[in-house]
């Protein structure tokens, strides 16, 4: 049985541009890319956590250490510059891979600077008042 986990994310990152006249895609920081294990032309989803939409493209490489998060096409609807967003890939694998699979996280300041990476989701509960 093959089962489909989480392979990267991309967690908190601005956008920077919105470009209805481009052929479709969301132009990402090749550093950010490389760190993430994202490949050039891969699908990626976009969760706009400011607006709520969510929506699926592919990968292009923007200038390394640039910043670059642009949407672009259609999808420049989706997304506004300083939308605050979430790109997570996805990867199909066997049972087996995935008792030992690790996915690649990372996380941003404002600036779309990295913060930290690791490989778990650590889970923060608010407690009910």
């Amino acid at each position: 049985m093959q089962v489909t986990l989480l392979k990267s994310k991309l967690h908190r990152v601005t956008t920077t541009h919105a470009e209805l006249d481009y052929e479709g895609s969301c132009a990402i920081d090749g550093h950010l890319l490389d760190t993430a294990g994202i490949r050039e032309y891969e699908q990626i989803q976009i969760y706009n956590i400011t607006n709520g939409e969510r929506f699926t493209t592919y990968a292009i490489r923007a200038e390394d250490n640039s910043g670059i998060i642009s949407v672009n096409g259609a999808a420049a609807h989706k997304a506004n510059p300083q939308d605050l967003l979430i790109v997570a890939t996805f990867a199909s694998m066997s049972e087996a891979e995935a008792d030992v699979f690790k996915p690649k996280l990372v996380y941003f300041d404002a600036e779309n600077r990295i913060t930290h990476t690791c490989n778990t989701i650590a889970v923060q509960m608010k407690e009910a008042s």
